[in-house]
């Protein structure tokens, strides 16, 4: 059977509570407002005007819904139909502002015009059957000296914790595969392959962060991390170091297209 494109309308409750529900999902919204506001902030004072944004894949879109209620021109896309009703629920009256697509990314461009200076790509890599086409979409649609903010799962993060835990005969297992209901991808790209493609597309990587440098990986909740918002604020702050950064359970790359 061929690999297809992954949708979550089956499971999307669920993917709103596991992604979204707890800390790790607060954690994962603290480290890209950090990178993308940052950027944006520094752009706009050059464009001297509100950005065009697109989000696909957006799931709840909270990053693109937070940008929208600051003046910019937002349009957001996903596959599923259940996630992008609740997000416009979420976004309540600036929702209106906002442009919706259910679609595949690859029916966009019917939909699309004129291009964007931020992209937002969060969480689809892992999820497409085949993700390095998905270049050829974002050389179309971003301005020259845009950005490209592309999250994914890092798969060495996977081999990691499971190291720590123990679950050797897992990692030594090569048939292993996630159900249906796993949010953990069983295809997700390395690292390596991410940057290979962006330099073969002539971007420029401005900036890599870890999300969930540590969090994840302690099993004892003790002192500081009785404190979520310490936790956040040292996620935060540990996000972009080496070597604490390539530990993290998705890695964001802010990356600059050059031509």
């Amino acid at each position: 059977m061929s690999k297809q494109d992954r949708n979550f309308d089956d499971i999307s409750e669920h993917f709103e509570k596991k992604i979204y529900g707890g800390l790790k999902g607060e954690i994962r919204l603290a480290v890209l407002r950090h990178d993308i506001f940052n950027w944006v902030t520094v752009y706009q004072k050059t464009a001297n005007r509100p950005l065009r944004i697109l989000d696909v894949g957006a799931g709840l879109a909270q990053i693109s819904i937070e940008l929208a209620k600051l003046g910019h021109d937002v349009t957001v896309n996903d596959i599923s139909a259940n996630l992008l009703n609740q997000a416009c629920q979420n976004a309540g009256e600036i929702s209106e502002k906002i442009t919706w697509h259910i679609c595949p990314y690859q029916e966009l461009p019917k939909k699309l015009s004129g291009k964007y200076d931020l992209i937002l790509c969060h969480a689809v890599f892992e999820w497409l059957a085949e993700p390095r086409q998905m270049m050829s979409f974002f050389d179309k649609w971003l301005i020259k000296n845009g950005a490209l903010s592309l999250c994914f799962y890092n798969p060495a993060s996977f081999f990691y914790r499971n190291l720590i835990m123990g679950n050797f005969n897992l990692l030594n297992n090569p048939d292993f595969k996630a159900d249906n209901k796993s949010l953990t991808p069983n295809n997700p790209v390395a690292k390596d392959d991410v940057l290979l493609w962006l330099n073969e597309h002539q971007f420029s990587v401005h900036h890599i962060s870890g999300l969930r440098v540590f969090h994840d990986y302690a099993p004892l909740k003790r002192g500081g991390h009785t404190n979520e918002q310490a936790v956040i604020d040292m996620e935060v702050k540990y996000s972009g170091q080496e070597p604490y950064k390539w530990l993290g359970r998705y890695l964001h790359v802010l990356a600059e297209k050059i031509v």
